[in-house]
């Protein structure tokens, strides 16, 4: 027999183990293509999506996601946009995005720009050899040294807020060659081994101690407990590498920051010659009103952690940028900290496009003028309700709702998203829902926001 004839078999042989799979991978990619699908094709996917996030994603999800109706059917699967700052499930229904991915949708669902810009380098180039100079890195850098506060200079790019914070910690640790760190109560940096140490929350953290040695927790806020914590390690020989905090904590509950503590902090890290390391994953691209939320508080830090927003909803990216003074730790062997799609070209296009839309459009401005706006209606709205909310606060368009328990925030968000509105409760504070949307919503969204909330709030039985 000839080789042809037994190449032939054999790709025969491997056609027809993989005949069902190829034709569900071929009904996926047509459903794709689809501009509108039908009832029919709706109830398949509803159906498909439930059965595999039970038997092949994680079962326990179900339970978590919004998509149980009053009457127990699974319904709500998220299908495409509608519109800058509104999704639509696969059944049709439009939702206003107040959750925003946890805040990636600082431009918007889709902004055309940020599109444009992805589809135009994945026309040309959509990932890097790796072993040539890529140009957007380079020049994405330059675009962060120019718009991050002080003297910010050098970036690393990675691919999520979690490997940014990992990085940081690294980059930490070999600029001091210490290896003690000082995180804070009700903080979230993240779930990899790293981060996760620095994460606050004990749920996400007790499966997988020991964590990595050297975190120490304060009380977010307490200036006083931070200097006693710097004044106990010094006196037992533990020097602080660096303090790693939020400038508002987002998963914690929307917790801001006493006056002057941001500025007390950094006085006490150039004190013990610690580094500051702020974690601006959800606060910075504009979420607060400013670029970078530590520049509400004249603050700037040894190293910034970017993610989340930085790919414009689009892409996946995230960057550390550092000082000149720190970042040097890393130049004679760049290769102690890479990762094979961090920086990639598609990623990068997208971060360069969405700084190009956050000027272009004036959004720091917009979020101020509507980050007032909805904080006035909800606090407004939930005035009349002081025995179900305990206060409202945020910056700009980060927003937090704490109620009294748990159960009161739970049947609000409930409320919200079955009246057409998507918010979330944050993952530190259960008893606090936030309220997240593009910076691009309307007036008119935000009014449907807060009348929502008015409507919601005095159903909820307590």
């Amino acid at each position: 027999m000839s080789q042809t004839v037994e190449s032939k078999q054999t790709n025969n042989q491997v056609n027809e183990q993989y005949k069902e799979v190829y034709a569900y991978t071929q009904q996926i990619l047509d459903l794709i293509a689809k501009d509108e699908i039908t009832k029919d094709e709706a109830a398949w996917v509803t159906r498909e999506t439930v059965e595999n996030f039970r038997d092949h994603v994680n079962p326990g999800f179900l339970g978590y996601r919004k998509s149980v109706t009053k009457d127990g059917q699974f319904a709500a699967v998220e299908w495409k946009d509608a519109g800058p700052n509104s999704f639509m499930d696969v059944n049709g229904k439009v939702y206003i995005d107040c959750l925003g991915g946890f805040g990636i949708y600082n431009v918007g669902h889709r902004h055309p720009k940020v599109v444009e810009a992805v589809i135009n380098q994945l026309n040309r180039q959509p990932l890097h050899s790796q072993d040539l100079l890529d140009p957007l890195r380079a020049m994405l850098a330059k675009i962060l040294a120019d718009v991050t506060p002080g003297d910010l200079k050098y970036a690393y790019f990675a691919n999520s807020g979690t490997e940014t914070v990992e990085a940081a910690i690294k980059l930490a640790k070999m600029h001091t060659g210490r290896t003690t760190f000082i995180a804070t109560t009700k903080a979230f940096h993240g779930k990899s081994l790293g981060s996760l140490s620095a994460t606050a929350k004990g749920v996400f953290r007790k499966p997988f101690l020991p964590m990595i040695p050297g975190f120490r927790h304060v009380h977010f806020g307490d200036i006083d407990m931070l200097r006693k914590t710097f004044e106990a390690c010094a006196l037992v020989g533990e020097e602080i590498a660096g303090v790693i905090l939020e400038p508002i904590q987002g998963e914690g509950g929307v917790n801001l920051p006493p006056e002057g503590y941001l500025k007390e902090v950094r006085a006490l890290c150039d004190q013990y010659g610690a580094l500051l390391i702020l974690d601006e994953v959800q606060t910075g691209m504009g979420r607060t009103g400013k670029m970078f939320c530590c520049e509400h508080y004249d603050v700037t830090p040894d190293i910034l952690c970017l993610a989340k927003a930085f790919g414009g909803g689009i892409m996946p990216a995230g960057a550390v940028v550092a000082t000149e003074e720190v970042f040097k730790s890393f130049f004679p062997n760049p290769f102690v900290q890479t990762t094979t799609f961090g920086g990639n070209p598609l990623a990068c296009a997208a971060a360069i496009a969405t700084f190009n839309v956050l000027i272009e459009e004036n959004l720091l401005e917009r979020c101020v003028e509507l980050g007032e706006y909805m904080l006035n209606g909800l606090r407004e709205a939930a005035a009349a309700h002081t025995d179900k909310v305990h206060e409202v606060r945020g910056k700009g368009l980060l927003i937090g709702i704490e109620f009294h328990n748990d159960e009161i925030g739970y049947e609000v968000s409930k409320g919200l998203f079955d009246n057409g509105v998507l918010v979330a409760g944050t993952l530190i504070n259960a008893k606090t829902i936030r309220i997240e949307p593009p910076l691009t919503i309307t007036y008119e969204e935000a009014d449907q926001v807060i009348e929502t909330f008015k409507k919601v709030l005095p159903l909820v039985k307590i």
